[in-house]
């Protein structure tokens, strides 16, 4: 039975801006240096800066279709290996968030770990979400870390620094080919 949060149903969002976000993040914790670079914050926060609602929405709704597209991937590799991929993700994200206080608030982590279980179980995490109305200040900042943990957790599992981003990049490129 197909349900009204589907991903057939939920808008796609500007996934690559989403994914230029993550990716930024991601070379920035793996980069050499202990401080964020200056220069990418402030290209992030002027281009972040630069959107008007219609844009913020499409970033907003590109993080959830990043989030389903990694849960996707994530469950499928944990089903080949008989095991639950929200058994072993939820806790580890719910745990990452924790240790992160300063960057995700409290009250933003069960939302969080409610936007994984609902794309873990093949519903948008978007439209789940929006269920409850519009985004709150608390969550932007813990989705983006949702979707920076995720796309650390492929990459740790993979044991590849760029398997994520690259596996949405050739899924976006397939996209463009057909």
């Amino acid at each position: 039975m197909s349900s009204r949060f589907g991903p057939q149903h939920a808008p796609a969002g500007d996934v690559g801006a989403a994914l230029m976000v993550i990716d930024s993040r991601l070379k920035e914790i793996h980069g050499s240096r202990a401080e964020p670079d200056p220069e990418q914050q402030e290209l992030i926060n002027n281009f972040t800066a630069s959107m008007d609602t219609k844009q913020a929405n499409d970033l907003l709704d590109g993080a959830g279709t990043l989030i389903y597209m990694f849960m996707t991937w994530l469950r499928q590799a944990h089903e080949e290996h008989g095991k639950d991929v929200l058994e072993y993700v939820v806790p580890n994200l719910v745990g990452s968030m924790r240790m992160m206080p300063k960057s995700v608030r409290p009250e933003a982590i069960p939302t969080m770990a409610g936007l994984v279980i609902a794309a873990g179980t093949g519903l948008s995490p978007t439209l789940w979400r929006k269920q409850y109305g519009d985004w709150t200040e608390e969550e932007m900042t813990a989705l983006e870390a949702t979707a920076l943990l995720l796309a650390e957790y492929i990459n740790r599992v993979t044991e590849d620094p760029d398997f994520a981003t690259r596996l949405i990049t050739e899924a976006l490129s397939r996209l463009d080919d057909d």
